[in-house]
């Protein structure tokens, strides 16, 4: 259900690199990124609906009483606005990001590795928020951020989020870890039954644990590494790869994973701990005290979208308190809109998932599309684009 490795963005990666601005500010606000994308226009008013609008979507976001009766947010939406939503369901980053390419679709449910590829490929276009009255709600530590925002002018609305836990069999993994050293330690007595993320954007884990362990690198953002920084980790992941029994991208083969013993300590969702958990494997999970990677979703739109207004419309019920409560209980993330704590059925979803804590969520460093102007603010050094990331990916594995 995320980004997983495959070479169909390497033109936007190309496009990306060749957006880059030649000077840099000494340090980067909140929702600056250090490049310079296509230059397009957010919509000024909403018009008329179109009658539909064409969605691709992570499985999960865009329930329409298909896979269970019970759950459905889309038919309400379109009584009322009167918008067919059509959905094409994307396995990985990189296939949204393909598929954004194509212009058949009006907007999509972009993760933080796949946005700024969008927003550089002029696939999708800024949002004017003043037409998306429910964005008035969304916690204000999901709004500018990095990758959801050029220089401050949004390119999206935040879905939800969540981070990536470190998860391990409660009967086999003793003492109980605090650290991800745990699942670095080439002497692991747990060697064959440590499980990874299968994805390029898993290179930020290693250098979330080097930025704790190994100061002396100056690593400040995981997604902004140099040379020296990014093969210390890489190095990393090479070591670790003499203990993995598996890496992992389905969540549902984890859960099976922890189920059977293959796996008994590695990196998980929140929602995998409670599958596992609901079919009786002895787990239990924490954000490790280095911290960790994390996600947070944007709904962005086409910069040709056919049916831009039905797009706007889609973007303010998503992230409405009724229909974004849904979808968060649904696929197992904190949701984006504050006012959805009041309306989830299990009245501990939010405190579960953490969705009102910002000194947790402080720990998390989300996803976001490594480029070339390192996203430190750094400058007179070039930081490794996700082109690269993707080269060293498929070496660590192979």
């Amino acid at each position: 259900m995320r980004p997983t490795t495959t070479a169909i963005a390497a033109a936007a990666l190309v496009l990306l690199a060749a957006c880059g601005t030649t000077t840099r500010p000494s340090a980067l606000a909140p929702g600056q990124t250090g490049f310079v994308p296509p230059k397009l226009e957010a919509q000024q008013s909403l018009g008329t609906g179109e009658g539909q609008v064409n969605l691709v979507a992570w499985a999960g976001y865009v329930e329409d009483g298909g896979n269970d009766p019970k759950v459905d947010w889309v038919t309400p939406f379109e009584q009322e606005t009167g918008c067919q939503v059509n959905t094409k369901v994307a396995g990985t980053s990189d296939e949204m990001v393909a598929l954004m390419r194509t212009g058949q679709y009006d907007a999509v449910s972009a993760s933080g590795d796949a946005s700024l590829r969008l927003i550089a490929a002029g696939s999708v276009a800024p949002v004017n928020t003043s037409l998306i009255p429910n964005y008035t709600d969304v916690f204000d530590g999901l709004k500018s951020k990095l990758w959801n925002s050029v220089n401050g002018v949004p390119y999206g609305v935040p879905h939800g989020r969540g981070a990536n836990l470190l998860m391990w069999r409660t009967d086999t993994v003793k003492p109980a870890p605090d650290s991800w050293s745990v699942v670095f330690d080439p002497n692991s007595p747990y060697k064959g039954r440590v499980t990874a993320y299968d994805s390029p954007i898993y290179i930020a884990d290693a250098a979330v644990y080097l930025m704790s362990n190994r100061p002396d690198l100056g690593i400040r953002n995981p997604y902004a590494l140099d040379d020296k920084q990014f093969q210390a980790a890489v190095d990393l992941l090479k070591r670790q790869k003499q203990i993995i029994g598996e890496y992992w991208s389905d969540y549902t083969k984890e859960v099976q994973a922890f189920k059977s013993g293959d796996s008994v300590v590695g990196t998980t969702w929140q929602v995998i701990v409670n599958v596992a958990l609901s079919e009786k494997a002895p787990v239990a999970a924490v954000l490790p005290k280095e911290g960790a990677t994390g996600w947070s979703d944007t709904w962005m739109v086409a910069a040709k979208a056919a049916h831009p207004n039905c797009a706007y419309r889609w973007l303010d019920w998503i992230i409405s308190p009724t229909a974004n409560a849904q979808v968060a209980e649904y696929f197992g993330e904190a949701p984006s809109n504050a006012k959805a704590c009041e309306e989830t059925t299990d009245p501990k979803h939010c405190e579960t998932f953490h969705a009102t804590d910002e000194a947790y969520f402080a720990k998390v460093h989300y996803w976001i599309t490594p480029i070339s102007q390192c996203l430190d603010g750094r400058t007179g050094v070039t930081c490794k684009d996700y082109a690269a990331w993707t080269r060293a990916w498929t070496e660590i594995k192979g």
